[in-house]
């Protein structure tokens, strides 16, 4: 077993699997306004878990003996990822479950390779932003220089940008599950959609875990280029208490005092740490670095492993790196973007797309760090239950 990144009580995966328990063995009234709970946190003992478990028809093991389950039943933080041996029955029956259940997050994937269920927590507001935010820009760039070339709208409007999108591919009898974080996607007129660039964000987030999921997509799915940004976050130490309020209204006080604080530090030093009576809401950001990777092998496999063709410092040890960044990381041009054969010959398939501006980046990251913050304050807020729940 891999984890990639941190199990605490921040996780939404063990909060799944136990409102599916709950949905079999009892049904309490909740209500929920703005950002607080109207119902306190509620244990759920493991032989509920167990017992919904059992109640799902299988064809093998019972649920409750395999590993993907177990660790599906344990509390996982934000932009984890946990990888497990497992078959691929043992995958399918986890997804159904989890399906079943109507959430987003957790999510699973599947690499057929190398026979494994990665476990998917959901993001932190800084690596949701940070995915928007790049693919939002680099689509924006490339309409921009369409459109100053007298490029067709019937063209630029074939060029979307998208977010989360899972992918299956199959390699002889392997299949493999797999998403990225974002894509710039070409649709032909045929109605068939070719993904042109692949983007990854990963915070905290090991290297090479990010490596190979970028890899994997340039080489499986054929992308021209993979944009990929690793950012870490220093630790936060133990992690803090629940802490309970008489009213939803003296809940968001609290919550909103607590952000105006943490924003006042943000001034300070802008990319944290951030802390407030003793509690460490988000870690100094130790860097971020953004990295370009291309796949220039034939027939390259599923599970090769790529180097960057470009790596650029943004901060480093808290602090803004003294190093240029180019505004097209020093080699995206629209051919990137857009198929060579619908502007074959036009030599504006080799013009820069200017949309990373390294000051604009770093003010969002500051941003997303506020918000990422503030999501965690809120976690750990709950109102005492009320028979008017």
């Amino acid at each position: 077993m891999s984890v990639i990144g941190d199990l605490d009580d921040y996780g939404s995966a063990a909060q799944a699997l136990r409102l599916v328990a709950e949905s079999f063995v009892s049904s309490l009234p909740t209500r929920k306004t703005g950002m607080i709970s109207c119902q306190p946190a509620r244990k759920t003992s493991k032989s509920a878990v167990a017992k919904t478990v059992r109640t799902t028809k299988t064809d093998g093991p019972t649920m409750e003996q395999s590993d993907l389950m177990t660790l599906l039943q344990r509390p996982l933080s934000p932009d984890a990822r946990v990888e497990v041996p497992a078959s691929w029955a043992e995958y399918d029956r986890a997804q159904e479950l989890l399906d079943n259940l109507g959430n987003k997050y957790p999510r699973l994937w599947y690499d057929g390779a190398r026979q494994t269920a990665i476990i998917v927590a959901a993001p932190t507001d800084l690596q949701g932003r940070m995915v928007g935010d790049l693919v939002t820009n680099l689509a924006n760039g490339c309409n921009e220089v369409m459109r100053a070339g007298g490029i067709s709208e019937d063209i630029r409007r074939r060029l979307t940008a998208s977010t989360d999108v899972t992918k299956h591919r199959r390699f002889g009898s392997r299949l493999t599950v797999r998403e990225w974080d974002g894509a710039l996607e070409y649709m032909d007129v045929d109605k068939k959609t070719k993904i042109m660039v692949v983007f990854e964000v990963g915070v905290s987030q090991s290297y090479r875990s990010l490596q190979q999921a970028i890899s994997w997509q340039l080489c499986s799915l054929h992308c021209r280029l993979g944009i990929a940004m690793h950012l870490h976050e220093g630790p936060r130490g133990a992690s803090p208490a629940i802490r309970y309020y008489a009213s939803e209204e003296a809940a968001e006080e609290a919550i909103q005092q607590a952000v105006e604080d943490l924003s006042i530090q943000l001034q300070q030093h802008p990319y944290g740490p951030l802390e407030r009576n003793g509690v460490t809401w988000f870690g100094a950001l130790e860097k971020v670095i953004v990295e370009t990777f291309r796949c220039d092998v034939d027939n390259a496999t599923q599970d090769t492993l790529l180097d960057p063709s470009q790596s650029f410092v943004v901060i480093r040890d808290g602090q803004s790196w003294a190093g240029d960044v180019p505004p097209n990381l020093r080699e995206v041009v629209l051919g990137d973007c857009i198929p060579s054969y619908v502007l074959s010959g036009n030599e504006i398939l080799d013009t820069p797309i200017n949309f990373f501006q390294k000051n604009w980046v770093e003010a969002k990251i500051s941003s997303a760090i506020l918000s990422t913050a503030a999501e965690r304050i809120e976690k750990k807020c709950r109102v005492l239950e009320s028979t008017d729940c």
